[in-house]
């Protein structure tokens, strides 16, 4: 299942991806980034599924199975540096933004960010050819979003 799609995002010249697909690379995104501090945590996996839920309008049972689908493919999936440019080829920017969103909350989740998740962070932006001003706005946005709970 995962191969096709794979096969498909690495091609030379990768078509856009189908709604449905486009879906799941990006959760798997999420989940790589969810897993770069080696610390996979329950809240980060919560987080998820409550962005996924939001972003996709799936009810909390979806979510967690297009998660649990995304966390297999990312497992698979290549290099972030390629995994992120298959994507950057293959979804809207709009799209790709609407996503930095949610990778910053993500890693802003468990109330601490690090150096690695920074880093990760402007590695992804940069891959996924979103600009700093509009990945700093878009953290902003998120770090507001956290404080006014």
């Amino acid at each position: 299942m995962f191969q096709k799609l794979l096969q498909g995002l690495m091609a030379p010249d990768p078509a856009p991806l189908q709604e449905t697909d486009a879906r799941l690379a990006l959760a798997a995104l999420l989940v790589r980034i969810a897993r770069s501090d080696a610390d996979y945590a329950q809240i980060e996996i919560d987080r998820i599924n409550r962005i996924l839920e939001a972003r996709y309008s799936l009810s909390p049972f979806e979510a967690s199975q297009l998660r649990v689908e995304a966390e297999t493919l990312e497992s698979q999936a290549p290099d972030t540096v390629r995994f992120t440019r298959a994507i950057k080829d293959s979804v809207p920017y709009e799209e790709r933004l609407a996503v930095i969103s949610a990778l910053w909350d993500v890693v802003l989740s468990d109330g601490q960010r690090d150096d690695e998740e920074d880093s990760l962070m402007r590695m992804v932006a940069n891959l996924l050819g979103i600009a700093d001003r509009d990945s700093n706005i878009a953290r902003k946005a998120v770090q507001d979003n956290h404080s006014g709970h």
